[in-house]
């Protein structure tokens, strides 16, 4: 594991020499930038604005820019000279239910390690007792020329320490909300319940970045000169015009994927008939009513009979 940062994981009077290492990798692809007429890459220089020399690294330093647009020099040294228990300690302060944590408020995994075998027994300690009370620890460190907010977890064998944005640092979800009263339907919800329960669970370890792929695929085919995979034509769907109708295509979709009905899916014409408020209460009325004069019907024809019967005469057998 390469370490981007090592000092100590102070656990109350208990000191662990640690190391981190990135948790995650990217697939993300990459272009450069080339000039059409000749392929040849695009270099960007760093230039002084005064003098417009050319600038290597150790020709560049790094200064704070005040509101009045003064300049201050700040080097290495100041920056490591600065008076932070945080430079080399991740200092725990306090302990919380990972589950309390803002998802918003989560950033960059990192597995935190023990750095010598001297370290094993407290860290292995600080593991179990994390897995044991189900808390996450929370403490800051300085890291990059900046102090970042962190929780610590127990995950199987290791400890994982997830860097956290500072509260502050969230914005307010005020300008997402949709505008207006919207009104949803009991019929809608019903639908949409309908639709999440035919998709089913989802399985994360199933998916795959298909636009990496397709990068890949279509480079492959350009050194090989051959013809580029073409594209399936299937786009994202339209405006919804419907939503109920859109709704039950989607559970029908979903249901035909994942291998059939299981009979308890409700359809759009299902939930329709049902109806809502008085409105659902009047098929009811109508039914009893044509049950009610069948009855009187049936009596009558009955009645008549028995008449009948009484008013023809027996002949007497010879």
């Amino acid at each position: 594991m390469r370490s981007v940062w090592s000092g100590n994981l102070a656990f109350g009077l208990v000191s662990i020499p640690v190391k981190l290492g990135s948790a995650v990798s990217s697939h993300k692809i990459s272009f450069r930038q080339i000039h059409l007429a000749d392929q040849g890459r695009v270099r960007y220089q760093k230039t002084c604005e005064l003098d417009e020399e050319v600038l290597t690294s150790s020709d560049i330093g790094r200064a704070f820019e005040t509101p009045d647009d003064q300049l201050v020099e700040v080097t290495d040294a100041d920056l490591q000279a600065l008076p932070l228990p945080t430079a080399k300690t991740i200092e725990v302060s306090g302990f919380l239910d990972a589950a309390s944590v803002d998802a918003m408020q989560l950033d960059t995994p990192y597995f935190l390690a023990p750095s010598s075998p001297t370290a094993n027994k407290p860290y292995v300690l600080m593991r179990e007792a994390l897995a044991r009370s189900g808390k996450a620890a929370v403490g800051k460190f300085a890291m990059r020329n900046s102090e970042h907010l962190a929780l610590i977890t127990a995950r199987d064998d290791i400890l994982l320490l997830q860097t956290l944005r500072w509260p502050d640092e969230l914005n307010s979800a005020a300008d997402a909300v949709p505008r207006g009263k919207v009104n949803i339907s009991d019929n809608e919800l019903h639908l949409a319940d309908t639709l999440i329960q035919a998709l089913g669970e989802a399985d994360l370890s199933a998916y795959h970045d298909e636009y990496a792929a397709a990068v890949e695929a279509l480079v492959t085919a350009k050194l090989e000169g051959a013809e580029p995979p073409a594209a399936t034509g299937e786009g994202g769907g339209g405006k919804v015009v419907d939503l109920m109708s859109a709704l039950q295509a989607s559970v029908d979709q979903a249901k035909d994927s994942r291998g059939g009905d299981d009979g308890k899916h409700a359809t759009v014409t299902e939930l329709s008939s049902k109806g809502e408020g008085a409105a659902g209460k009047r098929p009811a009325k109508k039914a009893a009513a044509k049950k009610a004069a069948a009855k009187k019907t049936t009596a009558r024809k009955t009645a008549a009979k028995k008449t009948a019967k009484k008013a023809t005469p027996h002949r007497k057998a010879n």
